[in-house]
């Protein structure tokens, strides 16, 4: 009988390995999702905590999750993609479980670390499977349906994480992932194949990973206290400052480094160096979308938890349902025709909201048309990113790359809490709808630069063509994890 690392290529089933990896990338992405719908709920468990501190329970988990998810991927590629995959599951799940149990902000803010470095491990390896297994014609909509998964979390996130936090409170949102985790495990360790690099490289610069995280700390730091400190305050600049000193020195060693935290040659890829360029731009107006949302409906519109989970589906289902569809699209017209105006399409919905939104509640009239567009946005720009950025890689970069672009997004996503944590600042009954203007002027920001990288991606014919040849041989498969 074969064991379930030694299937044979004919034994794969990419569909079957594609679901496995999309459950579990479902949990990491819903974890964020209702994350944001909890945050009220945790913060007023924790009443002695100002607002700004308790955004590093957010903050501090993208951070961990950017820096780690680059040497995640390296480790994908050099000791098995299945088995980092598998051990990524493993520490995600445990956290989670510890994240439930945590008694105090502090704890809970090294736990969700804990839980990143998990996420970490368990996303490119996820990813780098799946790009492994499919033919080269059908990646594109592999890949569109793997990023559609965080479309579905999005879409039942808010929901799913207003009736929890409803009905048990906030440490619920954490326990789900139990059983989730230990279903995906069960099915991995029976379906998933491994695959690895051709040619070992050594293991990145420990020390370079370091200055990494340090530097997104501190600017994110800086970021989320300026309302607190003052943005003119030595204490801001300071911090600042120091974070991009951090950032200089991470940037020359690693140009000076043979194995680097991150490989900056990728860059020279110029689908690469573009599709993450977006990748920041519009991450960062994202992840402000939606938190913000939240804190509107909440605490502007007066609405309840499970209220405010329910009026958020529908742009998240425009995404689900419409991402597909633009996989199959982009590989037959390229995904720079979909990015460009996508980017247009997003921008356009902040611009609505601009226009309309008011501390009235009317979400049928207000919110709901800005939704579905922002929502047919999304589902033309984020499916299509990370195809986007590794399809000029060869196979043996696929886990690196992928990384890459993750790490990116949550770079983004780290900048995007940090500015709408400072862009709304201290707000009162007076100046609450000035202040969300701010946030929402910085979506119409994201949107333009977005289609402004997307124009600089080379034009293609077909979508990301990759020669891909698994690498399934026994002797290529190694010792059982």
């Amino acid at each position: 009988m074969t064991s379930p690392q030694a299937r044979r290529p004919e034994d794969v089933k990419p569909w079957s390995v594609l679901g496995i990896a999309s459950l579990a990338a479902f949990m990491v992405f819903l974890d964020t999702q209702v994350l944001f719908i909890a945050f009220d709920d945790i913060a007023a468990s924790f009443p002695e905590v100002s607002f700004a501190t308790m955004s590093w329970t957010l903050s501090a988990y993208t951070i961990a999750l950017a820096a780690a998810l680059v040497p995640a991927g390296r480790l994908a590629d050099r000791f098995g993609r299945r088995r980092t995959f598998l051990v990524g599951l493993v520490a995600f799940t445990l956290a989670s479980a510890l994240c439930a149990a945590a008694t105090s902000p502090f704890l809970l803010v090294g736990f969700r670390v804990i839980q990143a470095l998990g996420a970490a491990a368990l996303i490119p390896a996820s990813l780098a499977i799946v790009l492994t297994v499919f033919p080269k014609e059908k990646v594109p909509a592999a890949v569109a349906i793997w990023g559609a998964i965080a479309a579905l979390a999005a879409a039942v996130g808010p929901t799913l994480g207003g009736l929890l936090v409803d009905g048990w409170g906030w440490r619920s949102v954490f326990l789900i992932n139990l059983p989730v985790g230990a279903i995906a495990f069960v099915l991995a360790r029976r379906a998933m194949p491994e695959s690895r690099e051709s040619h070992t490289a050594r293991f990145p610069d420990p020390i370079g990973i370091l200055l990494l995280a340090g530097a997104l700390s501190l600017l994110a730091l800086g970021i989320v206290q300026s309302d607190q400190w003052h943005w003119g305050s030595a204490r801001t600049i300071g911090v600042l400052v120091g974070g991009l000193l951090v950032l200089t020195a991470f940037v020359v060693r690693t140009l000076d480094h043979p194995h680097p935290a991150l490989d900056l040659t990728l860059f020279g890829s110029p689908s690469f160096r573009w599709a993450n360029i977006a990748t920041a731009a519009f991450t960062i107006g994202f992840t402000a979308m939606f938190f913000a949302q939240v804190l509107f409906l909440t605490q502007v519109w007066g609405y309840s938890i499970v209220k405010t989970g329910v009026v958020m589906m529908p742009g998240p289902a425009v995404v689900m349902v419409l991402a597909p569809i633009f996989g199959r699209l982009a590989g037959r017209i390229g995904q720079r025709s979909l990015l460009v105006p996508g980017g247009l399409v997003y921008a356009s919905s902040a611009v609505w909201m601009l226009a309309v939104m008011t501390t009235e509640p009317n979400w049928a009239g207000h919110l709901l048309p800005g939704a579905l567009l922002g929502g047919l946005g999304v589902a033309m720009v984020i499916p299509h990113l990370t195809s986007a950025a590794v399809q000029g890689l060869p196979a043996d970069q696929f886990g690196a790359g992928s990384a890459v672009n993750q790490a990116v997004r949550q770079l983004g996503a780290t900048f995007g809490v940090a500015l709408t944590v400072a862009l709304l600042g201290t707000v009162t009954p007076l100046n609450v709808l000035d202040h969300f203007h701010r946030v929402w002027w910085m979506l119409v920001i994201s949107g333009a630069l977005t289609t402004l990288a997307a124009l600089a991606l080379p034009r293609k014919e077909r979508a990301f063509t990759p020669e891909i040849t698994p690498d399934l041989t026994p002797a290529s498969i190694g010792d059982p994890a």
